[in-house]
């Protein structure tokens, strides 16, 4: 069987450019791993890469759904598998890159998912009271208060299934022969980059492409889970001036990256390579020694 790479790491740190390098070198074709880049025209808060940036390289699972219609881990699963498969019958690498960690154990490990059919988002009700909501039919989670997306999820799943989402059985069974590639860097580089990388995304448009999502009245989980789009709605709704917002966009990034490392670094046994921003190439050929050296 045809080895995988697995490329992961918090948002900003250059996971799509290694992606894309690496494809190059081990004839690989990318599957998206991002929850976020499988819908169309959710370009620049998505960080997709653009036509000039794939160089060529075929990519899998981008722009796969439009922005009204739902799209679960389930649905991730047998995509991301079935992408797997017809890369590897052209002979090809399946390369699978993204930031969504829990899409990628999805793919590769032995995750059984039951199709979501209970979609409820219960807008109506606060942080506070989904926890105690969820607490209540499982005094075992140990999701965060704060992370609503995965608060529903379990919810949802209890609804569905009467059983507690944290009894469900997990596996820590990789189907597939896999190298986890992590890139990563200093906290307060990072952090500056993704400052840095918001303020380009302003210059190069985001401003405008939440504009047009905004006046479709489109409030799908699509538009909602990136961030990007709901920072600037409270602009766009004159209730914060566009600075706030900017900034909350910042600051809701950096957390965001700081899930991602404590998800990968518990549920993935990874590699880990400090990035050479200066010189990316320094850090592709490390990146590849190591693969070329893996038994």
């Amino acid at each position: 069987m045809s080895r995988i790479i697995v490329i992961v790491g918090p948002t900003g740190v250059g996971k799509t450019r290694m992606s894309i390098e690496l494809a190059k070198k081990l004839n690989g074709e990318v599957i998206n791993a991002d929850s976020t880049q499988v819908y169309k025209y959710m370009d620049v808060a998505t960080a997709k890469a653009t036509v000039k940036e794939m160089e060529g390289i075929k990519h899998h699972l981008l722009d796969i759904k439009e922005i009204d219609e739902d799209y679960s881990v389930y649905d991730f699963q047998k995509d991301a598998r079935t992408a797997i498969n017809e890369i590897i019958m052209k002979d090809k690498t399946p390369i699978m890159v993204g930031g969504t960690g829990l899409y990628i154990k999805a793919a590769l490990y032995n995750y059984e998912f039951n199709e979501g059919k209970k979609t409820n988002t219960y807008d109506n009700l606060t942080n506070e009271e989904l926890y105690n909501k969820l607490l209540q039919i499982d005094s075992n989670t140990n999701i965060h208060m704060n992370n609503r997306k995965r608060v529903i999820r379990a919810i949802n799943y209890y609804e569905e299934n009467k059983i507690p989402l944290s009894s469900k059985q997990k596996s820590n069974e990789l189907l597939y022969d896999a190298i986890f590639i992590g890139l990563t860097t200093d906290r307060e580089v990072l952090y500056s980059r993704i400052n840095k990388r918001v303020e380009i995304m302003i210059e190069n448009g985001l401003l405008e492409e939440a504009k047009k999502i905004y006046d479709t009245n489109i409030r799908s989980k699509a538009v909602l889970t990136p961030i990007g789009y709901k920072e600037l709605f409270l602009y766009f709704n004159k209730q914060k001036n566009l600075d706030e917002c900017i900034e909350l966009i910042k600051q809701r990034s950096r957390r965001y990256a700081k899930r991602q490392y404590t998800f990968f670094n518990n549920q993935m046994n990874i590699k880990w390579f400090n990035v050479d921003f200066d010189n990316f190439n320094n850090t592709v050929k490390n990146v590849l020694n190591y693969i070329n050296n893996k038994n």
